[in-house]
């Protein structure tokens, strides 16, 4: 299947129907395709060839999501550049992609002469378009329609950087079908289409392939989007309410900005039908505290990562229970999705038994190309057709995943395997925890020592004797952290909202000769 068949078929279908939804704009469908086919038009006009790379900078918004489609359109790849990244790592993504044009929007002007000096730049804003830019919009006024590109379903669609929490990012490529499996996979898994008016709202960063996925299987399956440009509390409830909005998914650290603020006890959610987190981990008592807090509100997790387009695994509401028969599943990150095939491997790649611990490794349609102008590191990932994720796991007997950690973030202290994610859900489990991160640091008694490193909710209070007693209460006492320490700012996250346990490392092992990554 090709990127752009959805979009024609939903012109042809639901011609009328609302498609998307920003700041008071709205298009319908057969406006969309329009706007879509003559922007591949203006791209093309701007000296963009098939099969060259076009990049956009720029927060979300309804034109964002016309130029993932124009992009296909054209027969151009996309590659979406990390709003959250300095100029100079975009630099790198840019000029390594080989893009030839650049879409920015207001919050982006002053930077993007730097990224691209030389290169169309495309304005995407709200305000007056600069004297040295194309309007996008005179670009989709002036031009006419145009047919879409013959892709075929192996052509690259597009360069996605990874979020960079043990390195400096690689450029995944994915084709149309690695997309339009895993997107049409996720209609289904997610039971989309299953609301009578299903409304998706877009709250996370359109960058990343995890918002990118929920715009992609909606427009599959003909579903409203709904689009903020940013994740704003406040923003977000009104949206809801507004729009009427049924899914939308949220990572950890937003559900977190949602619990802890005040107006979520009075907002309108009878609409909303489920969210959808992932990303990163959820810890269980944030887990738990968002149940309580929205008990109408269904939650399933998608699991997987921007090599695997990028869902490998689902856990629907059903199993978010406490108890009953479905009771310890909600701990699982679900069973793996139709279009894939997945397996637990030892370091030799040997296949293990259920419930033993090794790597994740997927074979399937959803598997990417390969990293950009990286051989190597693509054939270190992807070994006999099986991507390795990097993720240290296990499955039992009815073919639930487990996810113990990344394969990196294992500490081994005292020659024990301690799984970083197994003492952060304990730790979580205090009521004055806010957000935790637990690495290991250098100790000459251990090898390694556990560390939990936490911000507390506001007006709480805990003392390190009191968390490590805590959690002795949850996980053996090998596992339990050695030593606490409390901060008040934001962890480091890279732009897919992963705390960055390499950065939170450094300090520690900065001077010891053994380096943990």
């Amino acid at each position: 299947m090709i990127f752009t068949q959805a979009i024609e078929r939903n012109a042809n279908l639901y011609a009328n129907h609302t498609a998307t939804i920003f700041n008071g704009r709205k298009h319908s469908w057969a406006e969309v395709k329009q706007r879509i086919s003559k922007l591949a038009t203006g791209i093309l006009s701007q000296g963009a060839s098939p099969g060259d790379r076009v990049a956009i900078l720029a927060l979300n918004s309804d034109r964002y999501l016309e130029y993932y489609y124009a992009c296909a359109w054209a027969g151009v790849a996309m590659v979406p550049l990390n709003i959250r990244w300095s100029v100079s790592e975009n630099q790198y993504a840019y000029n390594d992609s080989g893009a030839k044009m650049l879409f920015v929007d207001d919050m982006f002007l002053p930077t993007a002469y730097d990224i691209a000096p030389a290169h169309p730049l495309i304005f995407m804003g709200e305000q007056a378009t600069p004297e040295s830019m194309v309007s996008y919009e005179s670009l989709v006024d002036n031009a006419t329609e145009m047919p879409a590109h013959d892709a075929q379903p192996t052509d690259m669609l597009g360069i996605f950087y990874t979020g960079g929490t043990t390195g400096f990012p690689k450029g995944v490529m994915l084709s149309h079908q690695n997309v339009w499996s895993s997107s049409f996979s996720i209609l289904m898994e997610l039971r989309l289409k299953e609301r009578e008016h299903p409304v998706m709202m877009v709250a996370g960063p359109m960058f990343h392939l995890a918002a990118g996925a929920m715009c992609w299987a909606s427009v599959i399956g003909g579903i409203t989007i709904t689009i903020i440009p940013a994740f704003d509390v406040e923003q977000v409830l009104h949206v809801i309410a507004r729009d009427q909005v049924t899914d939308t998914l949220l990572v950890p650290t937003m559900v977190n900005m949602l619990l802890a603020d005040e107006k979520l006890a009075d907002a309108d959610l009878s609409s909303l039908q489920q969210i959808i987190y992932g990303a990163s981990p959820m810890p269980e008592g944030t887990l738990l505290e968002a149940m309580n807090k929205m008990p109408t509100v269904g939650f399933c997790q998608a699991y997987g990562q921007t090599e695997m387009a990028p869902v490998c695994s689902v856990l629907p509401p059903e199993y978010h229970v406490l108890e009953g028969e479905k009771a310890g599943r909600i701990r699982s990150a679900g069973r793996v999705t139709y279009t894939l095939a997945l397996a637990i491997k030892d370091e030799n790649g040997k296949d293990l038994a259920p419930n033993e611990v090794g790597e994740i490794c997927v074979k399937g349609a959803n598997v990417m190309m390969g990293y950009w102008n990286k051989e190597e590191q693509t054939q270190a990932a992807i070994k006999d057709g099986w991507l390795h994720s990097g993720d240290a796991g296990y499955v039992d007997e009815e073919g639930f995943i487990f996810l113990v950690d990344r394969v990196k973030d294992m500490i081994i202290s005292g020659g024990e395997n301690v799984f970083s994610a197994e003492v952060e859900s304990a730790v979580s489990k205090h009521p004055a925890v806010h957000e935790v991160a637990v690495i290991g640091i250098p100790s000459v008694e251990w090898g390694e020592s556990v560390h939990a490193i936490v911000r507390l909710k506001p007006e709480h209070s805990c003392a390190e004797q009191e968390l490590i007693d805590f959690c002795r209460e949850y996980i053996a006492g090998y596992k339990t952290p050695r030593s606490v320490e409390f901060r008040t700012e934001p962890f480091p996250i890279t732009g897919a909202a992963k705390i960055q346990k390499n950065v939170l490392r450094e300090p520690y092992w900065q001077n010891e000769q053994q380096k943990i990554g």
